[in-house]
């Protein structure tokens, strides 16, 4: 019998910390083995010349979640988590969203029954649309216990946000229950003024997307998000910051010692506010939120990330196709940019752009690569050790890179179900040829040889990187009632 069900050989391996040469051994889905010159496994990849680093961790993806007619999401999770793979990424957090009119145990369960179709592992994010006291005191805390160990709630959106008294209450749940609260940090009422201003004067191209959401309207609420979680002591990631001011609300929030993370994503590395000035109705496809910003901040992202100011990189996939009835085009192509869609598909772009922009270019070394892509989510969400790293006893959730290999990317090569791609003819350096989960492949060579349903839920237990720094502005503890000290 071979020592291993699978041995990758000869290849240099990554983590968040070192870079070596070593065999890896897999059996029964983990990796049990490190070291040169090992004994035969029962399939064997040569790895020469190649970088083997841990498969992605995607922590912010809206994969098959349901929408108001007529648009509707382009992916399943048998096709979101395909394109994934392909971009060398094993893990996934989706959105699970709550609203008036279903429970947040009840949507959960219809997320889960809509992932079962997934090739890679995944867990869930619980949307909060209407935290009122039942959702609060009788869903969350048996949902939290069952591993869905984060919520998001938005500060923007007519029919998601929520006040920022809704927010206080939200943030004192994470606390009590151990979840970590993720926000979009936007002023909801100077976007609606900004917008009514813009539509009043007949400004409805798809590029008065920009014009309606500029920095000042993330940098404000970061600065009261950040506030709001100070008081409470409650920890909380920023999602999707795009520029230098936003980056530098989290960075004074860290420096006064605050568990504040952020992510940035794709988009805002290497897409700017230009890109949605195109000719016709095209700049729908560049509609996401916060908008694109600048060249500058792109390059004072890729500072922060250096910095370790930006913790994570995700993708923030949101897929909608262009053409169709139910697309960015479905009220048609004159439509005002208050009726687009937001978000742009990423999920296979994310790890290859980041690879060949960050390393490729010098702006970060592999080992900050493997970390905001991988590692740190990975601890952030409560997925680590078993997920994020290539080390003894972790999940054999591994991509097998060509880091020399050039490719223009193509809408085809993304192996989503969307009809295209904001990242149409960019040419990349470094390529994920292989992709394994628990040491099985699911995207080898661009093509998907994984069954459909391989992926497994991720349940997430108690874990301390995210426990409270036990430190209020006032001698009283808000959340518990009770005075400090």
């Amino acid at each position: 019998m071979p020592d291993y069900d699978l041995v990758i050989r000869n290849g240099t391996v990554a983590t968040a910390s070192d870079v070596f040469a070593a065999d890896i051994g897999v059996r029964d889905g983990q990796v049990v083995a490190l070291a040169r010159n090992l004994p035969a496994g029962a399939r064997e990849i040569d790895a020469t010349g190649k970088l083997v680093l841990p498969g992605g961790v995607d922590t912010h993806c809206h994969v098959d979640e349901p929408r108001a007619p007529p648009t509707a999401s382009a992916d399943s999770f048998a096709s979101g988590s395909a394109s994934a793979a392909a971009g060398g990424t094993t893990s996934l957090i989706c959105f699970a969203k709550q609203g008036p009119t279903i429970s947040a145990t009840d949507a959960i369960a219809a997320h889960h029954q809509r992932a079962r179709r997934a090739r890679i592992d995944y867990s869930f994010h619980i949307t909060l649309t209407d935290p009122t006291p039942e959702v609060l005191e009788q869903q969350l805390p048996a949902l939290v216990e069952a591993g869905h160990r984060s919520f998001k709630i938005f500060l923007t959106y007519s029919g998601s946000r929520i006040t920022d008294g809704q927010a206080l209450k939200v943030l004192a749940a994470g606390r009590k229950l151990g979840a970590l609260v993720c926000i979009h940090a936007e002023h909801h009422e100077l976007i609606e003024f900004y917008t009514e201003a813009l539509v009043a004067a007949g400004l409805t191209a798809p590029k008065y997307h920009a014009w309606a959401k500029p920095m000042i309207v993330e940098r404000e609420c970061v600065h009261r998000v950040c506030a709001l979680a100070e008081a409470l002591d409650t920890p909380i990631q920023v999602f999707h910051v795009s520029g230098a001011e936003a980056a530098e609300e989290i960075a004074r929030a860290q420096d006064r010692g605050l568990k504040v993370w952020a992510e940035t994503c794709p988009q805002y590395l290497v897409l700017t506010a230009n890109d949605i000035d195109r000719p016709g109705f095209e700049g729908a496809k560049f509609i996401f939120s916060p908008a694109g910003r600048t060249t500058a901040d792109q390059e004072a992202l890729w500072a922060a990330i250096r910095r370790g100011t930006i913790f994570n990189v995700t993708s923030d996939h949101a897929p909608t196709r262009y053409a169709g009835p139910d697309g960015k085009l479905a009220f048609g192509a004159d439509a005002p940019f208050t009726k687009v869609p937001n978000g742009v598909p990423g999920l296979a772009a994310r790890l290859p752009i980041l690879f060949s922009e960050g390393v490729a270019k010098g702006r970060i070394d592999l080992q900050t690569f493997v970390a905001i892509t991988a590692t740190n989510p990975a601890k952030l969400f409560g997925l680590a050790p078993r997920k994020g790293t290539i080390a003894i006893g972790a999940d054999a959730d591994i991509a097998i890179w060509d880091p020399a290999k050039q490719v223009t990317l193509t809408n085809a090569l993304m192996l989503h179900d969307n009809d295209h791609t904001p990242y149409e003819g960019m040419e990349v350096t470094g390529w994920p040829e292989i992709t394994l989960v628990r040491g099985v492949p699911v995207v080898e060579h661009g093509k998907v040889v994984a069954e459909e349903g391989h992926g497994r839920f991720l349940a997430r237990g108690p874990y301390d990187f995210i426990a409270p720094r036990g430190v209020f502005p006032t001698p009283f503890n808000p959340v518990d009632r009770t005075v400090v000290g």
